[in-house]
This record gives C-alpha cells, structure tokens and sequence, in this order.
C-alpha cells in the first residue's frame, strides 16, 4: 500500500524491495493515486504502473476496500504512506480498510510508521458515528496527535474494524521521533499540500471545504488563503485556474476572489498555538452577504457532527466553541495514551 511518498530518501520503496529480489505482487494505491498526481476526489482506476509493470490496485473511486480476491495470492501486506495528522485527510480510512481485509483473510500487515508533521497538539470536536463517511471513521477529533502506525495500533486495539475484528499488525517505530520532534516533510504529501505551511493550515482551513469559500485550490498556494467574490472589501486576490495533476475543476473556477493570505505565518505561530485556528471560519461566516448559502453538505462530515454549523450561526465565540469540545477531547486522550509509541508533547493542556 503506497504512494509517491513511499520513499527512503530519494529511492521509492518498492524500488528498494525489487532490489533485495522482494516478490512484490502487486501495489495498492490512495486517494490522489500511486504516483500522487489526482486530484482531490478524483477518480483513480487500477492500471499498471509504468515504471515497475506492476498491477496497481486503485483504493479510491467506487472501491475504497480490497476485495478478499485481491488478497488471495499474497502472503503481507505493507503499508507505507507518509499522513498529516489530520481527521478527514483520507489516507487514515483507505488503512481502516486495508487493516479489515487483513483481518478478514487472516493476512499480516506491518506499517512502516512516519513522523506526524501535525503531531504536537490535539484538538476538535469528537467525531459523531452518525456522521462518519471516508472522510471521518472514527470517534476522533480532528486533530489526532498520532503517528499512522499509532493510530494504527488504536483503531486495532479499540476494535474499530468491522464485526469487532483485529489484524495481525505489525508497526515499525521510527527513530528518533517525539511529538514535540518539528519534521518538515521531504516530499508533499498530496498536490493540494504543496508545503509546509499547507500542510500547518490545513486542519483550520478544512473546514472551508464545507463551504462556498475557496482555499485556494487552483492557485500556487492552495491551502494558504481563503476568499470569496463577495469579499470585496478585503485586501488580497486570487483567481482560481485549471491545474493539471493538482486542481482539474476548483470551486470558483476563474472567478476573482477577494480575501485574506496566510502564507507568512511561520512555524512558530502554530507551535506557539497548538490548536485549530477557528477564528477564520468564524470570521468568513459573519463577513458573507448570504449567510444560507454559506455552508454546503459536505460541512457536517468534515467537523463530524451537526452541532459546530449551529454554533457558527448562532454567532457563538470561539472560546464557548472550545468548551463544548472538552469532555470529549479528555476522553479521547485517555485513549490515545494507551497506544502512543514515541514520547508524548510536553504542553501541560494537552487538549489546547
């Protein structure tokens, strides 16, 4: 199970392991494909990698589980994808079902864990189970503070597999690793993350994705603006555009967007933060002119709940937001800390 951040400095993984005369039988791939160049949402179909000739075995479309057929003729599984800590960034769910087939088929899988460039902090609201989708399977917040091979491990000790099953999981710890541990990551991610910034802003400004509102897919910088047409009062623009192997059709297609840029915030300010910024989505909502067109359906799946679009049109501050984040936030900690393979972040709330 890999993508083009399957790799050991320069080198891909599966490169390596064809080198050490590995039978690699075949490859599965994510959201964004093998060689992570879709776009989001796009629909990747199973094909042969050009490089390997390898069959590649498409994990995102109308197939989001291996079939028990496609483990028939395999003795392990590897699971190698570099995440970001992140809820509805899907990579977490395609693992969910991989780890389910395993358990199905009675077939080991061993992850090969990375660092979490989002893993010093945890924060949002739990995942409601009536709202889960791809986007959000588990009674999570938004903000794990997990390694995947950590959340691995708790998606396999709390039995959240179909039927209660376990698999045989195997998790290959990094070295060197604490989630007070800064990792810039080598190789973006998926196109829409294109930096380090992106990949900070990411959990505030997901929640835009919810909305009318762009984050700039379709630009150079997606992932590190937001704004709208009617926002015409403010002091940066942007034009979304066609971006091959990035962005095939963004919201606001070749309309200008007026709104506000965020490229400059640096790593500090999210270290010295460490929780999910709300007060742009809160601020977006009261400056939009039509405020019932404001949210799409999409909102609900990504904050996991029904309650957070409530309390952004009821005008709620963000400090009240928070509060009705805590008990589930305290629960969840207890949970986690029963699977954390590394030295835990050293900030005495570790729910702020």
């Amino acid at each position: 199970m890999a993508n083009h951040s399957t790799t050991i400095n320069s080198v891909h993984l599966i490169d390596s392991l064809v080198a050490l005369n590995v039978n690699i039988t075949k490859i599965y791939s994510p959201e964004h494909g093998f060689r992570g160049d879709g776009d989001a949402g796009e629909l990747i179909e199973s094909h042969f990698d050009t490089k390997t000739g390898l069959p590649v075995i498409s994990l995102y479309g109308n197939k989001k589980k291996p079939s028990q057929a496609d483990f028939s003729d395999i003795d392990i599984i590897i699971f190698d994808i570099q995440d970001v800590g992140i809820r509805y960034y899907t990579y977490i769910s395609t693992m969910h079902y991989v780890m389910e087939t395993c358990a199905e088929n009675n077939l080991p899988l061993i992850v090969l864990d990375r660092p979490n460039p989002n893993g010093f902090f945890v924060d949002g609201p739990i995942l409601n189970l009536k709202y889960k989708s791809f986007v959000g399977m588990h009674p999570v917040p938004i903000v794990h503070g997990m390694t995947i091979g950590e959340y691995a491990k708790m998606v396999n000790g709390e039995k959240w597999l179909a039927d209660s099953l376990q698999c045989n999981l195997t998790v290959v710890h990094c070295k060197n690793y604490s989630h007070d541990s800064t990792y810039i990551l080598p190789v973006k991610p998926s196109p829409n993350l294109p930096n380090q910034t992106s990949i900070y802003l990411y959990p505030s400004l997901g929640f835009f994705e919810g909305t009318t509102i762009s984050v700039g897919r379709g630009t150079d910088f997606p992932f590190q603006v937001f704004g709208h047409p009617s926002f015409t009062n403010m002091p940066f623009s942007f034009t979304p555009e066609i971006k091959p192997k990035a962005s095939q059709n963004p919201p606001l297609l070749g309309k200008l967007c007026y709104g506000i840029n965020l490229q400059d915030f640096d790593q500090k300010y999210f270290f010295d933060l460490k929780q999910i910024n709300l007060e742009w989505l809160l601020f977006a909502y009261q400056s939009f002119p039509d405020k019932d067109s404001f949210f799409n359906s999409y909102f609900n799946l990504l904050a996991g709940n029904n309650i957070l679009k409530q309390q952004v049109r009821q005008n709620v501050d963000e400090q009240t937001i928070r509060i009705s984040w805590e008990t589930g936030l305290e629960e969840f900690m207890q949970i986690r800390k029963k699977y954390l393979l590394y030295p835990d972040f050293t900030t005495k709330n570790k729910c702020k």
